[in-house]
């Protein structure tokens, strides 16, 4: 069930997979995807592996709150906000949780946020997780068919929003395994009804664009540290992943043939194993 809570001046709504008494575990979502892209049965997975799971939406999605005032962003207009405000939502969470800290897992634009929230609130991150993200754009641009999907034009409707949904995973998917398009319709028309926000979208990517480059910063961290990346990513080509990595002093970096810009159902119990790796030996 979905609960909300008051953060950084915003409300989050969240919910949460295992024990309070377990090891936290705070997954952060990627641009335009809400926290359902973190699907329940991966949830509880991690959940067996003895971590208290928390997943939400950031702002601008889902059923956290919408900068609807803000509008969308007209080229070189100031972002309404960076990737750092975002980080501080997902501290803020913590607070309202009544957490000192947590393990950190963030994907894509999530993995910038988990990075910001390392570097902002390093006493807050137990570890961090950084799958399939980069450092900053300049350092893993999009090929050009991964940037027109993105840029796909909103949707009129429902049914041409799951429509384009199929259409951008079959660009950005891991073309070494099958593509669920039965679960990408189904999570794009639960996105549809909770919230269908193209300017918010618009929002995040501007926040992307104008955060910088995070890599300074991330060299001086002390915290342990994990990379995922698929190898045939074309929406963050792995140079991203390899940034991170070099950036992050000791982080383990592990790099997976036939991935793309998603997480395959096949890998769910690889990704599962390194990051309870991780969490488990930070005391």
């Amino acid at each position: 069930m979905t609960s909300r809570a008051s953060a950084n001046g915003i409300e989050i709504a969240y919910d949460t997979f295992g024990s309070p008494s377990g090891r936290p575990l705070l997954l952060i979502m990627g641009l335009a995807s809400q926290m359902i892209h973190w699907d329940e049965e991966f949830c509880g997975l991690l959940a067996d592996r003895g971590h208290y799971v928390i997943r939400f939406d950031n702002r601008d999605v889902g059923e956290s709150t919408h900068l609807h005032d803000a509008g969308a962003p007209a080229p070189g207009t100031d972002a309404p906000y960076l990737v750092g405000d975002m980080a501080d939502d997902a501290a803020g969470l913590l607070d309202a949780l009544g957490l000192e800290a947590a393990h950190v897992v963030g994907v894509s634009m999530g993995g910038m946020i988990a990075q910001s929230m390392a570097i902002r609130h390093p006493g807050r991150v137990l570890s961090l997780t950084s799958i399939m993200s980069t450092p900053s754009p300049q350092a893993a641009p999009p090929t050009d068919a991964a940037m027109a999907a993105l840029m796909s034009p909103p949707s009129p409707d429902r049914e041409t929003a799951i429509a384009r949904a199929l259409e951008t995973w079959k660009v950005i998917g891991s073309p070494g395994y099958p593509l669920d398009e039965e679960r990408i319709a189904r999570i794009a028309g639960l996105s549809y009804d909770r919230a269908y926000d193209p300017a918010g979208v618009a929002r995040q990517l501007t926040a992307i664009i104008s955060s910088g480059d995070r890599a300074p910063r991330l060299k001086e961290l002390s915290v342990p540290a994990l990379v995922l990346h698929g190898e045939q990513d074309q929406l963050v080509p792995p140079a991203g992943g390899i940034a991170t990595a070099d950036a992050i002093p000791g982080a383990r970096l592990v790099t997976y043939p036939g991935m793309g810009h998603d997480l395959p159902r096949a890998l769910w119990g690889d990704f599962v194993a390194e990051i309870s790796t991780l969490t488990s030996a930070v005391r």
